[in-house]
């Protein structure tokens, strides 16, 4: 027994300061990409694996045999979805009006500003006073509709030239890679530890992981590509009003939701870290995928959005419970 509340011990103390990992992950791999060009290399290549690592310790979190229950709060679930599909959406087109010159920032900035985030949301949703376990419960959902929405968000706002950037193989790609094999491995992982104690201790084991695989992550996205942000910062500068715009209304936009709704104070509060929050780390390879000429500066968008939205994430740690109190 001892032994056993050592170790929830060492992962609670582990998940209570995820935070701070994750910021000296961003530290230290913009030291080390703008120090070294093997090190950003490196990065860059693993980028795809570290990502579908982390789906994967994510996906092992969630009891997807016992799903049913998590959706049976269908209030919850439309407020998530008109939030992200419909309401973010449509400021996002509007936001991103100055960004119209700009083939690629605007690209890379409706790549990463029309997705929600399916990982670290979790993490602030918690610290912020929600129900992280609604919004985990959703990811498969989320990342679903995202990518299968993605492509006709940027048909509808890019318009003829949608034709020139956007490639079926590269979505399809990212939804093989990064969805639909850490998605089966672990139901099937779940499934088999019903039976078997050494999946049982394998899933045990992963329960570790998902801060460092979050830490990782972010490590290989920052260290590949932090030397192209900085050395075009004057270029990326016209996208921090359009992300400073954003994360003010995207909350916003999020207690909207949940008020019509009728939501109570912990899903509402899931829902605003939901709109507000963007995933990056996922469409970072979708970026990286678009034709060379834009490829570069559009990739850079997409952390430039990332590096801004962690700042924002300690905003709204403080701003969202405010917004929506408990009643």
């Amino acid at each position: 027994m001892r032994n056993k509340g050592r170790y929830q011990m060492s992962r609670d103390w582990l998940e209570e300061h995820q935070i701070a990992f994750y910021f000296a992950a961003v530290v230290a791999a913009a030291i080390a990409g703008l120090s070294s060009a093997q090190f950003t290399g490196l990065t860059a290549m693993a980028i795809t694996p570290a990502i579908a690592v982390l789906m994967y310790a994510m996906f092992l979190q969630i009891p997807f045999l016992e799903l049913r229950e998590a959706f049976a709060n269908r209030r919850f679930v439309g407020a998530l979805l008109l939030a992200n599909f419909l309401l973010v959406p449509l400021m996002v087109w509007l936001v991103t009006w100055p960004l119209s010159s700009n083939k690629a920032l605007l690209v890379g900035a409706l790549l990463v500003l029309l997705t929600p985030c399916i990982d670290y949301v979790v993490v602030f949703t918690h610290l912020g006073k929600g129900d992280s376990r609604l919004v985990l419960a959703a990811t498969p959902l989320l990342l679903l509709l995202q990518l299968l929405l993605l492509p006709l968000y940027l048909r509808l706002i890019l318009g003829p030239e949608a034709g020139t950037v956007i490639e079926l193989w590269p979505f399809a790609e990212a939804f093989l890679l990064l969805i639909v094999l850490p998605l089966v491995a672990a139901v099937l992982t779940e499934f088999g530890g019903r039976r078997s104690l050494l999946l049982r201790a394998w899933s045990a084991g992963w329960a570790w992981l998902p801060v460092p695989a979050m830490a990782l992550v972010l490590i290989v996205v920052v260290g590949s590509q932090i030397a192209a942000v900085v050395y075009q910062l004057d270029i990326l500068a016209p996208l921090l009003p359009v992300y400073g715009a954003f994360l003010l209304l995207a909350p916003a936009l999020g207690v909207l939701s949940s008020r019509l709704f009728g939501l109570e104070a912990s899903a509402a509060r899931a829902v605003a870290f939901s709109s507000g929050t963007r995933n990056s780390l996922v469409v970072l390879p979708l970026a990286l995928a678009l034709p060379e000429s834009i490829r570069g500066l559009a990739a850079a968008a997409v952390i430039t959005q990332t590096l801004v939205e962690l700042i924002g994430e300690l905003i709204y740690l403080r701003a969202i419970p405010a917004m929506i109190k408990n009643r």
